[in-house]
C-alpha cells in the first residue's frame, strides 16, 4: 500500500487512492476515471479502510491529482503556448517545483527503505499519519501553481502573467512567496531577453512575436489627407507600434517610449547601414547586454528606467549621432520656422497672391460658362492638382524675388523638395496618443482656419525623411500645420486689406480737364465738374469703409507683431539656443552675446559652440586656478559634456521639441477657442468687406463706361446692384467693428483672469509654480521654455492713440484722408 501511495504521488495514477477519494462524501474533485477502473479493488479497499484512514488518503489523493494535472498542463503550455514567457514559466514549474515535489517523494521512500525511526516504528510499521505529515504544506503550493497554470491556459499574455506573479509576492504565505519569487525571476528573465533583442539589435523577437509589446504593422499610403494624418510613406512600409496592453506593470510610460524609440532607431540604422558600414555599431553591445542580464528580480521600475536611459545615451553617443547629426536637425527646425511659422514673409505673401489669383480665375471661368451651363458654380471648387500648382507658382515667385541668387538659397531648395500643399478632408478626430498630447495637438481649438486660403480645407505639410522621424512625429507635423493655418490666415487678411490701397482710382482720383480745344469750352468745364462731383460722392460713400479697413489693419498688424515677435521669435530663439549651447535663460538674450563680440572686434567668433581665441588673454588670469571663471573644474566639464550628449540624444530632443510646440500652442492663444472662434469670424467678415469693395469698384467702372462711353449691359441693373452692395458694405462694417471690439474684450478678460497669461506646458498655472519648474528643468539640463508673451503689452499697443475706445471704434478719418 505504501508503494502504491508513493507511486501515485510521483505522478502515476493509482486505483487505491482514487477509490479512497471517490468513496469519501466530502471529496470535491475526481479526475481521469477512464484510465483505470478496478471495481473489485475499490470495493476491497472500501471494506478494509476505516473512515480516518480514508480521510488521510484523501489528502494524498488530492496531491496526486494536482501533480498529475500540473504535469499534463505544463507540458502542453511549454510546447504549444503562444507566449514565450508563459512557456518559460510552465517549464520552470515542471523543472523546479514539481521536480522538488518528486524529490520529496523519493526522500520519503528512501527514509522508509532505510527504516529510519523518523517514519518507521516498531515492527516496521509505517504510520499513515507520518507519511501525510511529510507532505504537509505542499497542498497549498500545488494548488497555487494550479491557479497559475489555469491562468496561462486561459490564453493569458506574458505581461499579465508577470503582473500576476509580482502581485502574488504579497500573499502572506512564505512558501507561496518563495515560489512566486522564483517564477517572477524566470518570467522577467524571459521578458528581458525579448527586450534585449529589441533595444540592442532593433529586432522583434521571432518566437512569441504577438506577445511582445512592439508590433510591426503595414503602414498605409498617403491619400488626400494622408500627408496630414498618416504621413507620405509608401504603401506596405512597416511601422512599429507600442502596444501598452502587452507591457508589464512595472514599466513606466517614459521607459516604454524610450524602448520603442531605441528599437525603431536601430531598425533604421540596420536598413541604412547596408551600404554604409560606419553606421554599424554593435561592437560594445556586450556590455549593455550584461547590464540587462544583471538586473535583480523582481525588477525595480526606477532601476529598469535608468538602465534603458543609459543604453539610449550609449547608442546616441556611438551610433545615432552619425545617423542624425545636429546640423540636420537645426536645418529642419529652421525650415519649420521659416515656412510654417512664417519667418519668411515673402512666402506668405506669394502664396496668398497665387491663391487669390487662382480663385479669381476660377470665378471668371464660372461666369463665362454660366450663360451656357447653369451649373457653372460647380466649377469653382479647387482641385488637388490646382492647389499643387499654386505652390509651384509660389516657389517661382519667390525665386524671381531673389533674382539670379535664387539657386544659392539652400533653405528654399529644401522647402521646395519637402513641402506639400494639399486639400484635406473634413476634420478627423484628434489623436489622443501621448505624442499628440505632448505636442499640444489635443489642446488646439477646432476653429477651421485652414478653410480661409481657398475656401476649402487646405493644409501645408511635408514629407518627413527617414532619419528625421527619430524626433519628428505625425502629431508634431499636424501641430505645425494647425499653427501655420492660424498664422497664415492672419497674414492673408492683412495683405488683402492693404491691397485695397493699391486701387488708386477707387481711393484717390482727381480728374484733370480734357485737352484743348474741348477743355476750354463750357461743356468741357461742366464735364470736369461732373466727374469730380461723382468721385467726391463715391469717396464719401467709402469713407467709413476706409476707416474700418484702417482699424482692421492696425488690429491685425498688432496681433501679428505680438504673435511673431513676442511669442514665435522668443520661443524659437530660445529653443535653438538650447540646442546649440544647452542654456535658455530668459535673463540671457542674444543681444548680450552680440555686445560681447563687439567689445573685441579683432577676435574671431565661430558660433556659440566655439570659444573665441584666447591668445590675447592675460596669462596670469589663466593660471589663477579653479577659482577663475574661465577655467572650469574637471567635474563641471564632465557634467557639461554629459548634458551635451543628453541634449543631442534624439529622444531627449523629441521631448524638448514637443514641449516647445505645446508651449507655442498655448502662448499663441490657439488653445483658447473663445478667442479663435471670434477671430475666425472677423477674418471671414474682412474677406467679405474686401470682396464687396472690389465688387463696388467693378460696378462703378461699368457705370462709368455706360455714362461716358455708352457701353450698356442689358442683363445688369447697375443702380440696383450699387445700392445692394453699399447696403451690404454698411452691414459688414458694423460686423467688423463689433468683431474687433469683441476680440479686444476677450483679451481684456484673459488679462484679468490669468494676469499676463503665461502658460506652462501642461496648461495654466501660477507664476511661482512655473518659475520653480523651469529652474528645476534648467538645472537638470532639460529644455525649459522662455517666459514670453503677455496680453497686457498687446492691449497697451491696441489702446495707444485712442484707436479703440470704450464707446466704440474711434478713427481720425480726416487725418487719414490727408494721406
Amino acid at each position: 500500500m505504501l508503494h502504491e501511495i508513493l507511486l501515485s504521488l510521483s505522478g502515476h495514477p493509482s486505483p487505491l487512492l482514487r477509490s479512497a477519494l471517490s468513496s469519501s462524501s466530502s471529496s470535491s474533485s475526481s479526475t481521469n476515471d477512464n484510465n483505470i477502473n478496478n471495481t473489485d479493488l475499490s470495493t476491497a479497499v472500501h471494506g478494509i479502510l476505516s473512515p480516518p484512514e480514508r480521510a488521510l488518503l484523501q489528502s494524498l489523493a488530492r496531491l496526486s491529482d494536482l501533480h498529475v494535472h500540473l504535469l499534463t498542463s505544463t507540458s502542453h503550455i511549454a510546447s504549444c503556448h503562444a507566449s514565450v514567457i508563459c512557456r518559460a514559466v510552465a517549464s520552470a514549474i515542471d523543472s523546479l517545483h514539481l521536480a522538488a515535489f518528486r524529490r520529496k517523494v523519493l526522500e520519503v521512500e528512501s527514509t522508509i527503505l532505510q527504516k529510519d525511526a523518523a517514519l518507521v516504528g516498531a515492527y516496521n510499521i509505517v504510520p499513515l499519519t507520518a507519511v501525510v505529515a511529510e507532505f504537509d504544506g505542499w497542498a497549498r503550493t500545488l494548488e497555487w501553481l494550479t491557479g497559475v497554470v489555469q491562468l496561462m491556459d486561459a490564453g493569458c499574455t506574458g505581461a499579465k502573467v508577470v503582473d500576476f506573479l509580482r502581485a502574488e509576492l504579497q500573499t502572506g504565505y512564505r512558501d507561496v512567496e518563495q515560489t512566486a519569487r522564483s517564477l517572477v525571476a524566470v518570467a522577467e528573465a524571459a521578458w528581458v531577453k525579448q527586450v534585449s533583442a529589441w533595444v540592442l539589435y532593433g529586432r522583434v523577437p521571432g518566437l512569441g512575436e504577438g506577445d511582445f509589446f512592439i508590433v510591426a504593422r503595414r503602414r498605409r499610403g498617403a491619400g488626400k489627407e494622408g500627408a496630414e494624418v498618416e504621413g507620405d510613406s509608401a504603401d506596405g512600409e512597416e511601422e512599429y507600434v507600442c502596444e501598452k496592453g502587452l507591457l508589464p506593470g512595472f514599466v513606466m510610460p517614459a521607459t516604454a517610449e524610450s524602448m520603442w524609440f531605441i528599437g525603431r532607431s536601430l531598425n533604421q540604422i540596420r536598413a541604412k547601414s547596408v551600404g554604409d558600414y560606419t553606421l554599424r555599431g554593435e561592437d560594445h553591445l556586450s556590455s549593455q547586454l550584461t547590464r540587462l542580464a544583471s538586473l535583480k528580480h523582481p525588477i525595480d521600475s526606477a532601476t529598469f528606467a535608468r538602465t534603458i536611459a543609459d543604453i539610449r545615451h550609449f547608442l546616441s553617443r556611438t551610433t545615432l549621432q552619425r545617423l542624425l547629426p545636429l546640423s540636420r536637425v537645426l536645418d529642419t527646425l529652421q525650415l519649420f520656422r521659416d515656412f510654417f511659422l512664417l519667418r519668411r514673409g515673402e512666402f506668405a505673401m506669394a502664396l496668398t497672391q497665387q491663391a487669390d489669383e487662382k480663385i479669381r480665375s476660377r470665378w471668371k471661368r464660372a461666369e463665362n460658362l454660366a450663360y451656357e451651363k447653369r451649373d457653372g458654380f460647380g466649377n469653382v471648387t479647387v482641385k488637388e492638382g490646382e492647389v499643387a500648382t499654386v505652390l509651384a507658382r509660389t516657389w517661382a515667385a519667390m525665386g524671381s524675388m531673389q533674382g539670379e541668387h535664387a539657386d544659392e538659397d539652400e533653405g528654399l531648395e529644401l522647402a521646395r523638395d519637402l513641402l506639400r500643399l494639399t486639400v484635406a478632408k473634413s476634420r478627423t478626430s484628434t489623436s489622443t496618443t501621448p505624442a499628440a498630447i505632448e505636442s499640444g495637438l489635443t489642446a488646439i481649438a477646432p476653429t477651421p482656419f485652414r478653410n480661409l486660403l481657398f475656401s476649402v480645407p487646405v493644409v501645408l505639410t511635408l514629407q518627413i525623411p527617414s532619419p528625421l522621424d527619430l524626433f519628428l512625429s505625425q502629431s508634431d507635423l499636424q501641430t505645425y500645420t494647425a499653427i501655420n493655418s492660424y498664422l497664415l490666415s492672419l497674414r492673408r487678411a492683412h495683405l488683402r486689406l492693404t491691397d485695397l490701397w493699391k486701387i488708386t482710382s477707387l481711393r484717390r482720383h482727381h480728374p484733370a480737364p480734357p485737352g484743348p480745344p474741348y477743355g476750354s469750352t463750357r461743356g468741357g468745364r461742366e464735364k470736369v465738374h461732373l466727374l469730380r462731383q461723382r468721385h467726391a460722392t463715391r469717396s464719401s460713400i467709402l469713407r467709413n469703409a476706409w476707416a474700418t479697413a484702417s482699424a482692421a489693419i492696425f488690429f491685425l498688424g498688432e496681433i501679428e507683431g505680438y504673435l511673431q515677435t513676442e511669442v514665435v521669435a522668443g520661443l524659437s530663439d530660445g529653443f535653438h539656443r538650447w540646442l546649440r549651447t544647452g542654456e535658455d535663460d530668459s535673463r540671457h538674450n542674444d543681444d548680450s552675446s552680440n555686445q560681447t563680440l563687439t567689445t573685441s572686434p579683432a577676435r574671431e567668433y565661430d558660433g556659440p559652440d566655439h570659444a573665441p581665441d584666447d591668445n590675447d588673454d592675460d596669462i596670469w588670469l589663466l593660471e589663477s586656478g579653479p577659482a577663475s571663471p574661465r577655467s572650469p573644474s574637471r567635474s563641471q566639464q564632465q557634467q557639461h559634456q554629459r548634458r551635451s550628449h543628453m541634449r543631442h540624444d534624439p529622444q531627449t530632443l523629441a521631448t524638448a521639441h514637443r514641449r516647445y510646440l505645446r508651449t507655442l500652442v498655448h502662448r499663441l492663444l490657439l488653445s483658447q477657442q473663445f478667442f479663435t472662434d471670434p477671430l475666425y469670424e472677423l477674418l471671414v467678415q474682412i474677406d467679405h468687406l474686401v470682396a464687396l469693395v472690389h465688387r463696388l469698384h467693378s460696378v462703378w467702372a461699368a457705370a462709368d463706361l455706360e455714362a461716358d462711353a455708352g457701353v450698356v449691359d442689358a442683363f445688369v441693373d447697375l443702380e440696383k446692384e450699387e445700392r445692394d452692395v453699399q447696403r451690404e458694405i454698411r452691414g459688414v462694417e458694423g460686423r467688423v467693428k463689433s468683431g474687433i471690439e469683441g476680440l479686444v474684450g476677450e483679451l481684456r478678460r484673459l488679462e484679468g483672469a490669468a494676469g499676463s497669461l503665461l502658460f506652462s506646458g501642461s496648461g495654466e498655472q501660477s507664476d511661482g509654480d512655473e518659475a520653480g519648474e523651469a529652474v528645476r528643468m534648467r538645472e537638470s539640463g532639460e529644455y525649459a521654455p522662455r517666459r514670453v508673451g503677455g496680453v497686457d503689452r498687446l492691449l497697451m499697443k491696441l489702446d495707444f492713440g485712442s484707436w479703440f475706445g470704450r464707446g466704440g471704434l474711434e478713427v481720425d478719418v480726416d487725418a487719414m484722408e490727408e494721406d
